[in-house]
């Protein structure tokens, strides 16, 4: 049977008794499982054109229905609907309830959508810091993390940035990364430590210094070594070659990667370098290698996360995607 919405949305209908119910007293209307439950069948009523089409509809009696219209008119506060003889009518305010209650229903249904959506969906943000000059290591897998980490939650927001050591640690300690990549030289109790692999560092000197041979690859004793202006690379300086090489005598320092090159190239110093990020500057014929195995430098890097923070899905996917095991992330 077809509803009289349309009629009735156009006309006042005073005789419906809008009067007798309605009210306006600023009360904030909320609304409560049974209020949603009385929607529905008034939703029904009105598009079956009338309750007892609706009755066969719900397959309640039609005594219920019109209960349940009775009671959401309480609850509104005001007089949706005439039944009587002359039939099903919907008052101004029942056009006005129906078609709040189409917009209501279709704003549900577009929230469980989007929850059911969402449901296998990881939401959220993760800042990462990685220290700085490591991209060219082949060894290290944080570029395939963080793709691989996109292609399984591509609504969470990547936050990459490089940075030196120090600024790691204090960025995890202060909240402002969520975890970071580096070199270790030293555990400290704030954090957790995941080994992802190790850095090759090795000597180097420059085209301009006494030491680099055009001919053949540069095989140098360490006491030659021990004879040259070492640079402090504060932190590769290798805890194991220390007793080899007074490198904490010099007064050459540096603590980035980038200023070690700066001073190799100078042709006054020779010092530490990451194979990787040294591999360019040889291939240009800069730079060269003093080869001299007992002075080879493997610097481990590691995912660091706040120690006592809760591990997030977010960043277990990350961490799966760094090939750390489910057993490492358990021991927590």
């Amino acid at each position: 049977m077809e509803s009289k919405v349309s009629h009735y949305g156009n006309m006042a209908n005073p005789g419906n008794g809008n009067s007798a119910m309605n009210r306006n007293d600023g009360t904030t209307l909320s609304l409560n499982n049974i209020d949603l439950k009385l929607l529905r069948v008034f939703k029904c009523v009105v598009e079956a054109g009338g309750m007892t089409a609706a009755s066969h509809e719900l397959n309640i009696g039609l005594a219920a229905i019109s209960k349940q219209v009775s009671d959401l008119e309480i609850r509104l506060g005001m007089t949706l609907c005439s039944r009587g003889r002359e039939g099903f009518e919907l008052t101004e305010y029942g056009v006005n309830v129906y078609q709040a209650t189409l917009e209501l229903f279709v704003s549900l249904n577009t929230f469980r959508e989007r929850v059911h959506s969402s449901r296998n969906e990881v939401l959220g943000d993760i800042a990462i810091s990685v220290v700085d000059n490591t991209i060219s290591d082949t060894q290290s897998p944080v570029t395939k993390a963080v793709q691989q980490l996109h292609q399984n939650a591509p609504k969470v927001n990547i936050r990459l940035q490089t940075s030196q050591l120090e600024d790691i640690e204090r960025g995890i300690s202060e909240g402002r990364y969520h975890c970071g990549i580096g070199p270790v030289y030293e555990k400290k109790e704030a954090f957790e430590y995941f080994i992802l692999y190790h850095e090759i560092s090795k000597i180097y000197c420059s085209s301009s210094h006494q030491l680099f041979n055009e001919e053949e690859k540069n095989n140098v004793s360490i006491d030659i070594i021990k004879q040259q202006k070492m640079i402090n690379h504060m932190y590769v300086s290798h805890r194991d070659s220390s007793s080899l090489l007074p490198v904490h005598d010099t007064k050459i320092q540096a603590v980035q990667v980038e200023s070690v090159a700066m001073l190799i190239l100078t042709g006054h110093f020779i010092g530490y370098l990451p194979e990787h990020y040294a591999q360019s500057y040889i291939d240009r014929g800069l730079l060269q290698e003093l080869s001299n195995e007992k002075l080879v430098a493997k610097t481990p890097f590691y995912l660091m996360l706040k120690k006592g923070k809760k591990i997030n899905p977010i960043i277990n996917l990350f961490m799966q995607a760094l090939s750390i095991s489910e057993s490492a992330v358990a021991s927590l």
